[in-house]
C-alpha cells in the first residue's frame, strides 16, 4: 500500500529525526508523545531546522515552509488513527514498547502498518502486542537518522510481503537505503559491528600492540574512519559492551561474537570513554608501547628474505633510502638481520618454514607495504634492540613504521579476516543479502570497503589461510572459516558469489 502519512510515537532524538526526513520527503507526520511538552519541543526543533536549511540554501524557502506544514502534533495516539503508517520511537524496552504497540493496536486503521525502530529487541517478539502482525514489521533507523541514510527493514515472523515492500518503499521516499534483514539478534549492523570492537581487544589481551599502535594501523593504514578504541571512547562502554553481551548471548554465545574482559573490567571502573573523562585514550599520552621492547640501536646489515616482486623492491628501496647495509652474504651468516616479509604466517611460521635463524628474525605486514603503516614483528626469541633500530631507519614522515608481538595476519589483514569472516557466516545465514551486507556496513559504520567486496580485492583464498593460522596457532573456535568463504575459494569464486 502507498504511505502518505506517517505517525510517530516517542519525541526524542530519534523520532525527531524521523520526522525530520519524512516531512522533507513529503509525507505528512504527526508526532505524539506521553509528554506533551517533548512534543512540541520536538515540533519546533524541526522547524527550526528547516528554517536554517533554508537560510542556507540547502532547502528552498518555500520547501521548508511547506515541510513545517506536513508536520504536527498529535494529542493523544487515537489523533494518529488516519496514518497509513506508525512508527513506534519509545524508549528500548520490551515492555514499554509493547504497551505503546498494544495501545496502538486499539487505535490504527485496519489496513494501516505498525512499525517499531528498535535496535535490538525482537520484531517478532514485539509482534505478539500487535493484533494484526502481518502488519508489523522492523524500520531501523540509524541516529543521527538525517546523516545516518540507512534503513534496515526487519520483518517479524508473521510479516506479510506487501508490509516488507511498504515499509522499503516509504524508507526510500525519504531519501535512505533499505536493506532487508533477518530478525536475528544485532539485525546487520550491529550484528557485524562485534567484530571490528571485539578482535581489536582480543589484539590487547594478546600484547600484539598497545592501543595507539592498533588505531594507527587500522585508521592510518588500512582506512577505518576511525579505529577501535577511539570508536570505544567516542560511543563509550556502556553502550558498546552490554550490545556485544546481548549479541553474543542471542546467538547462544558463539565464540566469533565473544566479548572481551578488557571492556568489562572497564565498565565496572567506570572508565567508559569521553563521556566520562576516563577511556583509552585518557589514562596518559597516546604511544604505541614498541611491543619488542628495547632501545633502538643500529640494525647493522640486513639479509632482505623477500622473493623478487613489488614487495621484494618496495622494501629494498626503503631500506636504500634509509641508508641501510644491504647485506648480500648469505643467511647463514651471522651477523645479518633477516627482514622477511608475510600476510598470513606468524614469524614463527616463517622462520621455521623458511629455515631462517628467529633470533635474527623480522617480519614485515606483506599486505600494508603500499599503505603509510607498515608494521614489523619478531619472533619470541629476535634480538629487539636491532628490530627496533630498524623500524626507527625505516620510519620517514611519509611512513610510520610500528614493531608489534607477533600473530598471524599481523593486525591489519586479521582484523579485516574477522570482520570478512563474520560477514560470509552473516550471508550463509540468510540474515542479509551480499550487495546490502556491504552496502549498509559502508552507510552505517563507515568502513573503506564492504566486507565481502573487501574479502574479494584482498582475495578469498589469502582471508582463508589468515583465518586457518588464526585458528590452528590459537585453537580457539573463534576463527573458524565459514563454509561461505571455503566453498567460494575451492571453486575459486569471488566471496559476494550468491548462490544461483
Amino acid at each position: 500500500m502507498p504511505v502518505s502519512s506517517l505517525g510517530i510515537v516517542g519525541a526524542g532524538q530519534m523520532g525527531r529525526g524521523i520526522a525530520q526526513v519524512a516531512a522533507a520527503a513529503g509525507l505528512d507526520v504527526r508526532v505524539f508523545d506521553a509528554c506533551d511538552a517533548a512534543t512540541n519541543q520536538a515540533i519546533g526543533q524541526v522547524r527550526g531546522i528547516f528554517g536554517r536549511l533554508a537560510a542556507k540554501g540547502r532547502m528552498s524557502s518555500a520547501g521548508a515552509a511547506s515541510a513545517s506544514d506536513r508536520l504536527g502534533k498529535a494529542a493523544s495516539l487515537a489523533e494518529l488513527a488516519p496514518c497509513d503508517l506508525v512508527i513506534e520511537a519509545v524508549v528500548e524496552d520490551l515492555r514499554v514498547k509493547q504497551s505503546v504497540l498494544t495501545a496502538l493496536g486499539d487505535v490504527v486503521r485496519t489496513d494501516a502498518i505498525v512499525a517499531t525502530n528498535t535496535s535490538s529487541l525482537s520484531v517478532t517478539a514485539l509482534a505478539a502486542a500487535v493484533p494484526s502482525p502481518d502488519r508489523f514489521l522492523g524500520l531501523h533507523f540509524f541516529n543521527p537518522v538525517p546523516l545516518m541514510r540507512l534503513v534496515e527493514v526487519v520483518p517479524g515472523l508473521a510479516t506479510s510481503g506487501a508490509t516488507v515492500t511498504a515499509g522499503r518503499s516509504v524508507a526510500e521516499a525519504m531519501g535512505h537505503t533499505a536493506v532487508v534483514v533477518a530478525d536475528t539478534p544485532g539485525f546487520l549492523v550491529n550484528h557485524l559491528g562485534r567484530a571490528y570492537v571485539t578482535e581489536a581487544l582480543r589484539l590487547l589481551e594478546e600484547r600484539v600492540a598497545d592501543v595507539a599502535a592498533i588505531d594507527t594501523v587500522l585508521r592510518d593504514g588500512a582506512g577505518f574512519r576511525m579505529g577501535p578504541f577511539e570508536l570505544m571512547d567516542l560511543t563509550g562502554l556502556d553502550v558498546t559492551h552490554p550490545a556485544t553481551e546481548a549479541i553474543y548471548r542471542g546467538f547462544y554465545e558463539d565464540p566469533r561474537l565473544r566479548p572481551s574482559y578488557i571492556a568489562r573490567n572497564r565498565v565496572a571502573a567506570g572508565r567508559l570513554g569521553r563521556k566520562t573523562g576516563s577511556g583509552f585514550y585518557a589514562e596518559g599520552p597516546p604511544g604505541p608501547d614498541r611491543a619488542l621492547a628495547g632501545t633502538p640501536a643500529s640494525p647493522g646489515p640486513v639479509a632482505v628474505c623477500i622473493e623478487r616482486g613489488e614487495a621484494g623492491r618496495l622494501v629494498t628501496d626503503a631500506l636504500a633510502d634509509a641508508g641501510v647495509d644491504i647485506c648480500d652474504t648469505p643467511v647463514s651468516d651471522g651477523a645479518a638481520l633477516l627482514l622477511a616479509a608475510s600476510t598470513a604466517d606468524d614469524p614463527t611460521t616463517v622462520a621455521v618454514k623458511q629455515g631462517l635463524d628467529p633470533a635474527r628474525l623480522v617480519v614485515l605486514d606483506a599486505a600494508g607495504l603500499a599503505s603509510p603503516v607498515w608494521t614489523m614483528s619478531g619472533t619470541i626469541a629476535t634480538r629487539t634492540a636491532r628490530a627496533a633500530g630498524l623500524a626507527a631507519a625505516l620510519s620517514t614522515a611519509d611512513r610510520t613504521v610500528l614493531v608489534c608481538r607477533e600473530s598471524p595476519g599481523h593486525i591489519r589483514t586479521r582484523m579485516i579476516a574477522v570482520i570478512v569472516n563474520l560477514a560470509c557466516d552473516i550471508a550463509a545465514k540468510g540474515i542479509a543479502a551480499p550487495a546490502e551486507i556491504d552496502a549498509a556496513v559502508r552507510l552505517a559504520l563507515g568502513y573503506p570497503h564492504g566486507p565481502l567486496g573487501w574479502g574479494d580485492r584482498i582475495g578469498p583464498d589469502v582471508i582463508l589461510d589468515v583465518l586457518a593460522a588464526l585458528q590452528r596457532r590459537t585453537g580457539d573456535p573463534r576463527y573458524r572459516p565459514s563454509p561461505w568463504l571455503r566453498r567460494r575459494v575451492e571453486l575459486r569464486l569471488p566471496i559476494t558469489h550468491e548462490e544461483v
